[in-house]
C-alpha cells in the first residue's frame, strides 16, 4: 500500500470520527471550537455566509426571488389577488407572509402539517414587514370599501442550513421588490374590478442583520439570540430577543453590526 493511499485512509477515519463526535456531543464539539476563537465551519465569531439574491426567478409568480445564505436556500414567490377588505379598515390591502419547511430540505423535518417552528417563523416574517413599513397597505386600495389587493408572499426552504429567518426575510423583501400588479379599476355601476397595465409597488427596499449569521448546527446550541431589523438608511426598526437577557453594551454592538452588514448588502 503507498503512503498516499495511507494518508488518504488516515485522514478519513479522522473526519469520521469528528463526524461521530459531533453528533454524540454537539455542545463540547462547539465549545472546542469557540475556545480556539473560530467555528465549525472556519470562520470567525462575527464572520457573515456568503449572500445571493436572485430577482425574477418564478416567472408564473407577479414577483419572486432566490436567495442563497451559505447553504440555507429560499424560494420566494408572491401571488396577487382581490378581494374586499375590512370594514374597519377600507382602504387598506392585505399582505399574507408565510413560510414551508418540508421534509426535504432537512432530516430535522417530517411530512405533514406546517412545524411549530414554520408557524413562529411565519409571525416573525409578518411582524417584520409591518414594522419595517416596506409597503404601505393604503397601496393597495383599489377602491376604498369595495375592493383592495391581497398579496400572498410564500416562501419555501429549499436547503436548510440555518438562519432560515433572515434568507426568508431577504427573500420576501426581494420578491416585493420584483412584485408588478396591474392597473386595477372599480366600476360603481357594475361593481366589477377591471385591470390593464402593470406598475411596480414596492418603492422601499428594507435591509437586516442577524447576529453571528448561525449555521443549523450552531442555532440549537445557542442560549440566547437576537434579532436586529435596520431600514436602507441604516435607522433602528426593531430588535427581538429570546433566551435571556443582553447587556446594553452587547446589544448597541450588535446593532452597530446589522447596520455594517445592512450596507455591505446594499453595495
Amino acid at each position: 500500500m503507498s503512503s498516499s493511499s495511507v494518508t488518504n485512509s488516515s485522514a478519513a477515519d479522522e473526519t469520521l470520527r469528528a463526524q461521530i463526535f459531533q453528533r454524540l456531543h454537539p455542545r463540547v464539539y462547539l465549545e472546542r471550537f469557540i475556545a480556539e476563537k473560530i467555528r465549525p465551519d472556519g470562520r470567525t465569531f462575527d464572520e457573515w455566509r456568503n449572500v445571493s439574491v436572485n430577482v425574477g426567478s418564478i416567472s408564473t409568480a407577479d414577483g419572486s426571488a432566490l436567495v442563497r445564505m451559505g447553504d440555507t436556500t429560499i424560494v420566494c414567490g408572491v401571488k396577487a389577488e382581490i378581494a374586499e377588505p375590512e370594514l374597519d379598515h377600507p382602504e387598506q390591502g392585505f399582505l399574507v407572509p408565510n413560510i414551508d419547511l418540508p421534509a426535504i430540505c432537512s432530516p430535522k423535518f417530517k411530512p405533514g402539517p406546517p412545524t411549530e417552528e414554520a408557524q413562529v417563523l411565519s409571525d416573525r416574517l409578518n411582524e417584520a414587514l409591518v414594522a419595517s413599513g416596506v409597503l404601505s397597505l393604503s397601496s393597495l386600495c383599489i377602491h376604498p370599501g369595495k375592493a383592495v389587493w391581497t398579496l400572498y408572499v410564500d416562501c419555501t426552504c429549499i436547503n436548510y442550513d440555518g438562519n432560515v429567518f433572515d434568507a426568508a426575510l431577504l427573500a420576501m423583501l426581494g420578491a416585493l421588490r420584483s412584485t408588478t400588479l396591474p392597473k386595477a379599476t372599480y366600476n360603481e355601476e357594475t361593481g366589477r374590478t377591471t385591470c390593464s397595465l402593470e406598475n411596480s409597488i414596492a418603492d422601499k427596499y428594507v435591509l437586516f442583520s442577524l447576529f453571528q449569521n448561525p449555521t443549523a448546527f450552531e442555532e440549537p446550541l445557542m442560549d440566547v439570540t437576537l434579532t436586529v431589523i435596520v431600514d436602507d438608511r441604516g435607522e433602528l426598526i426593531s430588535t427581538t430577543e429570546s433566551g435571556g437577557a443582553i447587556s446594553e453594551e452587547t446589544l448597541l454592538w450588535c446593532i452597530n453590526r446589522a447596520k455594517e452588514r445592512a450596507l455591505q448588502l446594499k453595495d
